[in-house]
């Protein structure tokens, strides 16, 4: 039979828009399907995105050879990007690492090496050098710099998100803005529901982020943990720009994994007001149905944990002190390979793209890249990590049925 469209990607965030940018350049007949930002996000009972934002750290230190890859790859077509579209997104301030010298010494000498292999420069600064340096940072006398001034930075998630659709529809693609619901392989093609419509394509790509698994979009669940994540916001005013204004993003490692700090440097917000952002890694909720991941979209994250990254921040930046604090919600989507997953599922005509592992914002056009290759040809070749990327499917059949019973009363 015909089908109506060659390709269809699901889901419109930052891995899903790459994914139509690049398909663009290499088929037709390509659909994009996904959901504008929710005007009233408090009053939006829909799916999320964890791009409604306007600032992720971008970087290539990184002490994993794929993802250092991804990132670099990524980084060197942002400039491209922004002139095809006329839409600014990447801030390139540098971007700065604080260690002690116990800790995290192991991710340190690999992100060394991985950044030899990729050719990019960094600057190693001595302990009595940090806080001359960078005055704004108040941390221990043994911590140690690590400073990525070129090809670092920050992008704006939504701007990116903007400058990939814009060029993917330029490319002929069509944007469907609908919310996918089902997706299912008859034998001969793949039928996508989608708002109140249904969709047939040869091969459909499912990059729905910490979403993938809910509704009934996939044969069976891949293997993650869509974890809650809250972001704290210190709003600056003239005196703290003058301390904060120059600073690069900053990641502050602690003793521990979960003792990591990240901040971004002073970004202007839709509400006209400037802010400081930083983030965490200690929060162990999780989510496993639509509407309890909704519910935290909904809300203003978790004010215990507001509370200690405005107490982390205090320590590392005392100049933030009597700045007025708020708070938002993120989710994280963690595999078990600590990779994404890029890969056909049961059925060869339905492939999964997803599981950004906190770290996957500033790699999304790389990642997309991959999932375009992976709906034109079929595979990805061991240059593009294609073995670590094989996604795990699990959840079993009793907790998936669950979950997709839920999920469509939910959309009902």
């Amino acid at each position: 039979m015909a089908v109506d469209f060659r390709f269809i990607i699901i889901g419109r965030g930052m891995m899903g828009a790459a994914v139509a940018r690049h398909l663009s350049s290499m088929a037709d007949g390509i659909a994009l399907i996904g959901p504008r930002e929710p005007e009233e996000r408090k009053a939006h009972h829909g799916v999320f995105a964890s791009h409604y934002d306007e600032a992720r750290i971008t970087r290539t230190f990184d002490g994993n050879l794929a993802w250092g890859t991804f990132a670099a790859r990524a980084l060197d077509r942002y400039r491209e990007i922004e002139a095809r579209s006329g839409i600014s997104f990447y801030s390139e301030v540098g971007c700065l690492f604080a260690a002690p010298e116990k800790g995290e010494q192991d991710y340190i000498k690999r992100a060394l090496t991985v950044i030899r292999t990729l050719g990019s420069d960094i600057e190693t600064i001595a302990p009595l050098d940090l806080r001359r340096r960078f005055p704004y940072l108040a941390v221990d006398p043994d911590f140690s710099g690590y400073f990525e001034r070129r090809r670092a930075g920050y992008i704006n998630p939504r701007a990116l998100v903007r400058a990939q659709t814009m060029l993917a529809e330029q490319g002929g693609v069509s944007l469907i803005e609908a919310t996918a619901t089902s997706v299912r392989d008859t034998g001969s093609h793949v039928e996508v529901t989608a708002g109140c419509r249904s969709y047939s394509a040869e091969r459909v790509l499912v990059a729905a982020g910490g979403f993938s698994n809910f509704h009934t979009l996939l044969p069976r669940p891949v293997d993650t943990r869509v974890m809650a994540r809250t972001v704290a916001f210190y709003e600056l005013g003239e005196r703290e720009m003058a301390v904060f204004g120059g600073m690069p993003s900053t990641i502050v490692l602690g003793d521990r994994e979960e003792d990591h700090i990240y901040i971004l440097p002073p970004v202007r917000y839709p509400d006209g007001k400037t802010y400081l952002k930083l983030g965490g890694d200690t929060e162990a909720l999780s989510f496993s149905q639509l509407e309890d991941a909704g519910a935290w979209f909904r809300s203003d994250g978790s004010a215990p944990e507001r509370d200690h990254l405005a107490r982390v921040a205090l320590q590392l930046m005392p100049e933030l002190a009597g700045c007025p604090v708020t708070s938002a919600p993120c989710v994280a989507n963690f595999t078990p390979t600590g990779y994404p997953y890029a890969g056909f599922t049961q059925s060869p005509r339905i492939a999964v793209l997803t599981g950004g592992n906190f770290v996957a914002a500033k790699s999304s056009d790389e990642l997309g890249r991959l999932g375009a290759v992976l709906l034109a040809e079929g595979r990805l070749g061991d240059q593009d990590f294609g073995g670590e990327l094989t996604p795990v499917f699990g959840l079993g059949e009793m907790l998936w049925q669950s979950i997709s019973n839920t999920s469509s009363s939910a959309a009902g």
